[in-house]
C-alpha cells in the first residue's frame, strides 16, 4: 500500500475538482447504482496517471454534455473500494489507471491503461467528450 502523503496530492487533483473520493465498498455500490451518468477513475501513483489519465480526465470536463456524478477509487491506497470497484468493470481485466462510464448503474464506456499509456492528455480527453457526447 502506498504511503498517504504520497497518495494525497493525486487524489486532491480529483477531489479538488468535484469527484467524490470512494474509500469503501459500500460507498462504491452506492455510488455506481445511482440514476443518470457516473464517470468512475482508477487513480493511480503511475507516470501515466500523471501524464494524461488525470490531466485528460479535467480536459475533458470542459464539454457541453458531462457525467451528473464523478466518483474516484485509488488504487493500491483504497484496497478494498478498488477492488469493489472493479466488479463493476468486468469482463474488463484490473489496471490502473483506467476510466469507467456508467449509466443508470450499467457500464457503457471503458479506457484501460493500454489506451492511457503513451497516449496524451488530449487523446484521453477527446476519447471521454465522445463518450460524453453519446451516452450524457
Amino acid at each position: 500500500m502506498y504511503p498517504e502523503t504520497l497518495v494525497i496530492p493525486m487524489k486532491s487533483e480529483l477531489t479538488e475538482a468535484g469527484f467524490t473520493d470512494l474509500t469503501t465498498p459500500v460507498a462504491v455500490d452506492k455510488a455506481l447504482q445511482q440514476a443518470g451518468t457516473t464517470l468512475l477513475v482508477f487513480n493511480s501513483v503511475c507516470g501515466c496517471s500523471a501524464g494524461a489519465a488525470r490531466p485528460g480526465i479535467l480536459m475533458s470536463l470542459d464539454n457541453e454534455k458531462k457525467p451528473d456524478n464523478l466518483v474516484t477509487v485509488f488504487a493500491g491506497f483504497d484496497v478494498e473500494a478498488t477492488a469493489q470497484a472493479r466488479k463493476h468493470t468486468l469482463p474488463y481485466p484490473p489496471s490502473s489507471p483506467s476510466i469507467g462510464l456508467f449509466k443508470d448503474g450499467k457500464l457503457v464506456h471503458f479506457i484501460e491503461r493500454y489506451n492511457i499509456e503513451g497516449h496524451s492528455a488530449g487523446m484521453v480527453a477527446e476519447n471521454l467528450k465522445a463518450a460524453f457526447d453519446e451516452y450524457c
